[in-house]
């Protein structure tokens, strides 16, 4: 017996309330009609995260700059995501509804990018083919903590398009180079070979939604970047305890995190090392979304699982990702036991079941509502109880 108690977090969560009207207006405010020119040749980038809101939004610039008279089209901008093949990464899209039957547009995937130079410190800069031609490039991504370095400008616009847009090579030569210390660089010398028309990013709120849409014009690219992440921080979800004996996370995936876990929320020191900010003894992971398409990276950031998950494991394409980031660690396999049950029972004896703190949370992204032992209610007193049960064991539920 284990008694868990299922609780929720309070979260005050603003949202963009009509998405479609909202681009509208912030692509008036950037001025963008006025550089749309009839049959224009128009580059939209899209990413390798899923979020409830991108189709939408995807979907609505498409609309508008048809409207505007302009011929857009579609690239996957997702470094070495999807195996860093044409074929993988138009599947990754495919899993996300991004195609051309969805979108009446062309999706043109060039995996093989061209080099265009390099920064000022000599790492080499690549983009893809198709973005180079293009008579205009824009782009729309989210604006969030990275889970790999820490900068004033992380995951958002700038790296969408000096990884994202640089394939395989290009995502290489930003992790071989120090991925925070040079993206910015990287995106200038990008920025100067493409008809660049600015952008639309977005920061998400507890739940996941968009809580921010903006225009980004090409010159205020780095300042609005740096604004939002101030912001994106603020709406980071977190598991509320800064100790636990033992972490039980549902599911990993890429879908959830680029490093699937969300290390901003599991521990940045599972990944570079150093004093840990959150004492999370042992983590837990029991399987993997299947919008992974077999992709585990960020395994190794667990220490236990289970063989339903390393079952589903497409050891190429992880280990694919793994060779480009450089973080072998990322992709190692954690102890593996052959159930559910047993993998979170041994995660318990290694602690002893009694005065356990333990949390059972669906993902690192969906944090609102999460299962907690009986220890952890006195340092959850702010927060609403849904429910209790006697069991940890097949919860399934999160609501």
């Amino acid at each position: 017996m284990i008694p868990m108690y299922l609780v929720k977090q309070n979260f005050t969560c603003k949202s963009v309330n009509n998405i479609e009207e909202h681009i509208l207006s912030e692509l008036n405010k950037m001025g963008i009609r006025e550089k749309i020119f009839s049959g224009m040749k128009l580059c939209l980038a899209y990413g390798s995260r899923g979020f409830p809101y991108g189709f939408k939004v995807i979907s609505t610039l498409i609309e508008i700059f048809k409207a505007w008279g302009a011929d857009p089209f579609i690239i996957p901008a997702m470094g070495s995501h999807g195996g860093g093949t044409d074929e993988g990464q138009m599947q990754v899209l495919k899993k996300m509804g991004i195609t051309g039957e969805d979108l009446d547009v062309p999706v043109k995937s060039c995996a093989d990018s061209v080099f265009i130079g390099q920064t000022a410190g000599g790492v080499p800069v690549y983009c893809d083919r198709y973005a180079l031609e293009a008579d205009g490039v824009f782009l729309f991504n989210r604006v969030k903590p990275h889970t790999a370095f820490r900068s004033s400008i992380e995951s958002g616009l700038t790296k969408m398009m000096s990884v994202g847009m640089g394939k395989v090579k290009g995502a290489e030569a930003a992790h071989k180079a120090g991925l925070g210390h040079h993206l910015v660089e990287m995106s200038d010398v990008i920025e100067k070979n493409i008809k660049f028309l600015g952008g639309i990013a977005s920061v998400d709120n507890f739940r996941g939604d968009a809580s921010v849409l903006k225009g980004v014009r090409p010159e205020g690219r780095k300042e609005t970047e740096k604004e939002l992440l101030e912001l994106a921080w603020q709406q980071l979800p977190r598991v509320p305890f800064s100790h636990l004996h033992v972490l039980l996370v549902d599911f990993m995936g890429k879908n959830i995190s680029g490093s699937g876990m969300d290390v901003n929320v599991i521990g940045m020191h599972r990944r570079i090392g150093g004093e840990p900010e959150l004492k999370y003894e042992t983590i837990v992971v029991l399987d993997l979304t299947p919008e992974s398409r077999g992709n585990a990276l960020g395994i190794g950031y667990a220490d236990i699982t289970t063989k339903t998950l390393v079952d589903k494991i497409d050891f190429q394409t992880t280990y694919k990702n793994g060779f480009t980031t450089g973080f072998l660690g990322t992709v190692k396999i954690p102890c593996t036991l052959p159930t559910e049950r047993e993998a979170i029972l041994t995660a318990f004896n290694l602690h002893g079941l009694k005065d356990c703190k333990i949390a059972r949370i669906k993902d690192t992204k969906h944090l609102e509502h999460l299962w907690i032992s009986e220890p952890l209610l006195k340092e959850a007193a702010n927060f609403e109880i849904i429910k209790k049960t006697d069991s940890i064991f097949n919860i399934g539920e999160y609501l």
